[in-house]
């Protein structure tokens, strides 16, 4: 079943002065439960493909529909809301809250869907649980190692139950060991949950893990294959 649908898109920044083409007519289906990794070279378009896929950016032409909406004709209001609920997020850069504990990061995006307080305390221990850092529930980012940062970061991801996760370069400031131990649980949660993951990356240790990898050039799909 389709989560992704995205038609003849196009991303042109500085219309006004010299034009930049991100994205040249991309076409692509991703489907429940895929792990993918979107490749290629720097300034190849795959962050820009990624904020379009998550609503965080506009298309100059085109559309991307998730789970049947097309996001480009959503409202600023209605598009915040609709990502909150469908989509997760992880970032290069870890983007916690410094001043809320582990726990309070991964159930802040419980509270804004406005579950009780009982209730996302309870699914944010079990998230921490689940990638295997519980133990650091009360300790504040700060404290926290750049591997045990990213596994708050995919548990808060995981926190509103999206259909997909989008992961903008997840690993890029992570050791061996840690990104080993991240791919294993973002692995073992496609598996059983069927959450569609969608990378996009530089790290071949990331390649390694994917079932799907599309690469990207000047904009462009060169390719798009699949991994036995």
């Amino acid at each position: 079943m389709s989560v992704i649908s995205i038609k003849d898109l196009h991303k042109v920044y500085d219309e006004t002065k010299v034009p930049v083409h991100a994205l040249n007519g991309i076409d692509l289906t991703i489907s429940e439960a895929e792990f993918t990794a979107i490749v290629g070279p720097s300034g190849s378009g795959k962050t820009t493909l990624l904020n379009m896929i998550g609503g965080l950016d506009n298309p100059t032409q085109g559309e991307v529909n998730i789970n049947g909406t097309n996001v480009n004709t959503l409202r600023s209001g209605r598009l915040i809301d609709f990502r909150l609920h469908h989509i997760g997020f992880v970032f290069q850069a870890y983007n916690l809250i410094p001043v809320l504990t582990a726990l309070e990061n991964v159930a802040f995006i419980m509270q804004l869907q406005g579950v009780p307080r009982k209730q996302r305390h309870g699914r944010a221990m079990e998230l921490l649980e689940a990638v295997g850092i519980a133990d650091k529930a009360g300790q504040r980012p700060g404290s926290l190692s750049g591997g045990q940062q990213q596994r708050v970061a995919v548990a808060r991801a995981l926190a509103s139950k999206p259909r997909f996760i989008l992961a903008d370069e997840p690993t890029a400031n992570l050791d061996s060991r840690s990104t080993s131990e991240l791919l294993d649980i973002m692995q073992k949660m496609n598996a059983d949950s069927k959450i569609t993951f969608l990378f996009s990356t530089h790290d071949q240790r990331v390649v390694d893990k994917a079932r799907r990898i599309i690469t990207i050039e000047d904009g462009k799909v060169a390719s798009d294959e699949q991994v036995a």
